[in-house]
């Protein structure tokens, strides 16, 4: 894939870093600010991309371009993401994909009519390790708990609670750890077992109302999912999914999930099975690839559903929670 790049935060350093490392996909121009000129020009040589842009109308304009990918904030994906659409440009958006259900189901409709691809930068749903747990559950039982646990303390917390407002703490911008951390958590369980049957939501706020750490309860049928995320402290960040016959665990945070074991009674078996183990952004962007080199519009179509269906989930969770939009 040729790809178009538009930001130059760490999501997008992160991105290119993944596209140096595989053949299939190049970046072959990026879009900033012309205060980030020299950062980009910076990524420019690193990378080697070819054509640097300080406007998204001719980023988007260039011919060149299989497909557009958005690293910019929450609160500006839904607008970057129609617009391209509306240009005739495939679209890879970020998560969360947007600020709203109602935004995400607008651009999946854009998308589908105008047969485009769409895809949202979840890496939990493309994980190896996230598949391999998928095959496995089948060897627990019946399902009776789910824990997942994606806590890292925040770089910008500090500044936080001393009244600077970073976008991650931002209510207008989209902020806060369901949107930016818990997210992933939402992704896998619905990605495992679908849509859940009622959701709660608790968090802790701070001062502008933003949810600096929260609990969101899926209930299913059967079973529990409990999704924790923060970002005012750190945890033991996994999964376990507790069965009649023992249980899964995948280590790490969902987003990079970096072995699976399956443990019953005394015997515990473990697998790792990423191929590149360096980069947690690998998978999803060879599965992009292979999905768009096909022209399998109901593969990434599929994918689409399961992204409405947890923007659906989080979008009631932040109104149940009453967390602010500005």
């Amino acid at each position: 894939m040729r790809i178009g790049i538009i930001g130059s935060g760490k999501i997008v350093q992160w991105c290119l870093e993944t596209l140096h490392m595989t053949q299939e996909n190049h970046c072959e121009a990026i879009c900033v600010r012309e205060q980030s000129r020299d950062k980009a020009m910076a990524y420019q040589q690193e990378f080697g991309i070819n054509t640097l842009y300080t406007q998204y109308d001719d980023l988007l304009a260039d011919q060149d371009l299989d497909i557009i990918y958005l690293g910019i904030p929450n609160h500006l994906h839904f607008s970057y993401a129609e617009k391209a659409l509306s240009a005739g440009k495939n679209v890879i958006c970020e998560k969360p994909f947007t600020s709203k259900y109602e935004e995400t189901e607008r651009l999946a409709m854009l998308a589908k009519d105008r047969r485009l691809f769409l895809f949202e930068a979840i890496t939990t749903i493309y994980a190896a390790n996230v598949l391999l747990l998928k095959e496995k559950l089948d060897q627990i039982g019946d399902i009776q708990f789910v824990q997942s646990n994606f806590s890292q303390f925040s770089s910008r917390y500090r500044d936080y609670v001393s009244g600077k407002v970073h976008p991650v703490f931002d209510p207008k911008m989209a902020g806060g750890a369901l949107y930016d951390i818990n997210i992933y958590n939402i992704h896998l369980s619905c990605f495992l077992f679908g849509a859940p049957d009622t959701i709660d939501y608790r968090c802790n706020k701070g001062f502008n109302g933003i949810d600096t750490s929260g609990v969101v309860i899926l209930q299913y049928p059967e079973f529990i999912s409990v999704c924790i995320g923060a970002k005012d402290s750190n945890g033991i960040n996994q999964t376990t999914i507790q069965g009649t016959d023992g249980y899964l665990r995948l280590t790490g945070s969902a987003n990079n999930a970096t072995s699976v074991e399956l443990v019953k009674g005394d015997e515990v078996q473990r697998w790792d099975k990423r191929q590149f183990p360096d980069h947690f952004m690998i998978d999803e962007m060879k599965a992009f690839h292979d999905i768009f080199s096909r022209k399998d519009f109901d593969a990434c179509y599929t994918n689409l559903d399961h992204s409405l269906l947890v923007m659906k989930i989080a979008d009631k969770a932040r109104a149940q929670a009453a967390i602010p939009w500005d």
